[in-house]
Formats: C-alpha cells, sequence, structure tokens
C-alpha cells in the first residue's frame, strides 16, 4: 500500500521560511503526483500545491503561488514545500497526499486516495 508521512513542522516566527517533505513509498515515485493540503483549526481543508513528478509540472493555489514553492528533493522519492514570508494565518497542519489517478487534477481533497498524517506548523507574530 501507498504510505506517506509528511515532516518538518514546527513552531516559527512571521516572516520565516520552512520546509516540509513527504516521504513516500509502496509506488513507483516518479510516476506519480504529490499534493499538499493544509487545515487550520475550525477551517476546512484546503489545497496548497501539486506536483506531477513525472513531468515536473507544479500547480498552486492562487492565493499562496507567491509564498510557497513545491518541488522533489535531491533524493527525487520526496515532495518539499517550501515556504517563504510566513504569516499566523499559514498556521494549520500541512498534509502531503497523492491522487489515485497519478496526476495533479485539481484542489478537491476528493480526488485524493492516499494520505500522510501530517505535520504541525505554528507561525507566531
Amino acid at each position: 500500500d501507498v504510505q506517506l508521512q509528511a515532516s518538518g513542522g514546527g513552531l516559527v516566527q512571521a516572516g520565516e521560511s520552512l520546509t516540509l517533505s513527504c516521504a513516500a513509498s509502496g509506488f513507483t515515485f516518479d510516476d506519480y503526483a504529490i499534493g499538499w493540503f493544509r487545515q487550520a483549526p475550525g477551517k476546512e481543508r484546503e489545497g496548497v500545491a501539486c506536483l506531477s513528478v513525472s513531468d515536473n509540472n507544479s500547480y498552486y493555489t492562487r492565493s499562496m503561488k507567491a509564498r510557497f514553492t513545491i518541488s522533489t528533493d535531491n533524493a527525487k522519492d520526496t515532495v518539499s514545500l517550501r515556504m517563504h514570508s510566513l504569516r499566523p494565518e499559514d498556521t494549520a497542519v500541512y498534509y502531503c497526499a497523492a491522487p489515485d489517478s497519478r496526476s495533479c487534477s485539481g484542489a478537491s481533497a476528493d480526488q485524493y486516495a492516499y494520505w500522510g498524517q501530517g505535520t504541525l506548523v505554528t507561525v507566531s507574530s
């Protein structure tokens, strides 16, 4: 079965940067897409970005494109989310996920069949 593990969260101050990583196993990584979602306290889960690993095409939620960057790590078996100029409203549990279609197909969580546990990012003022 597909296994996803998000890591790299923590407590940071506003304006700082943080990089999250998603380690994947149980499938051919290069043939898949990996998406990042986040869920703030009391809020619904929202899409952040998605990367089609096979062709290196990336997609972003419009409000996050300027500050967030999704990419593959050097090992090529992980996907990173680089977050810049963090704001308190970025505080959320961040999840990585993989769609069963193996391609990025929008920001709807319903399109992603496999999910990691999530990692908490807290941004202080």
